[in-house]
């Protein structure tokens, strides 16, 4: 009988773990959902990778699709749900920090448009990540919704506010995606390439 109830137990726990390694994924010592949901609708997790600086990981970045995709350029102009995640692997990762990074990657999204068209939204993206102090291994979820055609920012899961602007979106998701990306191999790896 004490055989039979440790075997049990022994499947159980298989069949648990199982089922919680197909809900999660982890990539640099971050565990990562397979899916997000956001407005009943299930975003589905396309590529990971990590971006390094001066040979330090500082981030764990997901992409998030309604329908995974290789094609950037169809990803940056497509009007549906999609969302990135940022995990900060480093403590040396500020709000300040952050916040200068994503602006430069902005700059190098946009190419030959005029930046100024953007600073409200840059400034409002500056403000909701910079309310409190960032610090290793909190998480920011950056979430299109096409309902209100604006940017919803989530810090550790609580909702900071949001971003409008279907223009905006494109050139945010662009600092990864765009033909001049913050990080090449970064952008392979969320589009699922490597």
């Amino acid at each position: 009988m004490k055989n039979l109830l440790l075997l049990f137990v022994f499947l159980f726990s298989v069949q648990f773990s199982q089922v919680s390694a197909q809900k999660q994924i982890e990539v640099d010592g971050v565990v990562l959902p397979r899916t997000i949901e956001f407005k009943q609708r299930t975003l589905m997790l396309n590529g990971v990778g990590i971006r390094s600086k001066m040979w330090v990981d500082v981030y764990v970045q997901a992409l998030y699709l309604s329908e995974l995709s290789q094609n950037a350029e169809s990803i940056i102009e497509s009007n549906s749900e999609m969302a990135v995640r940022l995990q900060i692997t480093s403590s040396m990762v500020s709000s300040d920090k952050l916040s200068k990074s994503l602006n430069k990657g902005l700059l190098k999204s946009i190419g030959d448009g005029n930046i100024a068209n953007f600073k409200t939204q840059i400034a409002l993206l500056e403000s909701l990540l910079n309310k409190e102090k960032t610090v290793k291994d909190d998480a920011f979820n950056l979430i299109y919704n096409p309902a209100d055609e604006s940017l919803w920012v989530f810090k550790n899961d609580r909702y900071e506010g949001k971003i409008p602007g279907f223009e905006f979106k494109k050139i945010f998701f662009g600092i990864w995606l765009s033909n001049k990306p913050v990080d090449e191999k970064l952008k392979n790896d969320l589009l699922g390439k490597s």
